[in-house]
């Protein structure tokens, strides 16, 4: 496929359709974090973005060698991101009633780990892996869609990241609640 406007407009709209989950998750993370820097931002954005951009790489590539083996997993696929967004959503929601004064607690401190996040970037880029798939099929320019998938994820999700905390600071166990209502939901979805 030649690289052309329309091949841009579809993967930037495609990036965006993609990038909804993240989005979400990133507001929810927001949220749940309201005294969260620039830097933490920059991190759960960016490793978003790294998730969606690898993610449709790698169904692409799977249809390019292991096609039989990724087929007997596809079906799982759902399950596992439910799994993954209903553990931190829950987790979110527990902490919301059973957390320490905030007198207690390192008000420097993300509450995101690096486990937690790399689940919910498998979680919420793990519907990707079938958009690489079909890239496979449609001849697409694999890197430059894949390029524009991650950037636009990493700005709607830092757009994300910075609403919900925002919100997160007027409203922090109310928020904490709603933020891992949304990602339960997300999953179950």
């Amino acid at each position: 496929m030649e690289w052309s406007f329309v091949f841009f407009l579809n993967s930037v709209l495609l990036g965006v359709g993609l990038a909804m989950d993240a989005f979400s998750v990133s507001m929810a993370n927001g949220l749940h974090d309201p005294k969260m820097n620039k830097g933490t931002m920059c991190k759960i954005a960016g490793t978003f973005g790294i998730f969606q951009a690898a993610m449709p790489m790698i169904g692409w590539v799977c249809v390019h060698t292991i096609v039989e083996l990724f087929a007997s997993f596809e079906t799982l696929i759902p399950w596992i991101a439910l799994a993954l967004l209903g553990y931190i959503g829950g987790k979110m929601i527990w902490d919301a009633f059973h957390e320490a004064p905030e007198s207690e607690t390192c008000a420097s401190e993300s509450t995101l780990n690096l486990r937690e996040l790399l689940m919910l970037a498998v979680a919420t880029s793990i519907d990707a892996l079938a958009v690489g798939i079909t890239f496979a099929f449609l001849k697409v320019s694999i890197v430059p869609a894949v390029l524009i998938i991650g950037c636009i994820t990493f700005v709607l999700s830092f757009v994300g990241v910075a609403v919900g905390n925002r919100f997160g600071t007027r409203f922090q166990k109310k928020a904490e609640i709603a933020g891992g209502t949304v990602l339960v939901l997300i999953g179950l979805k």
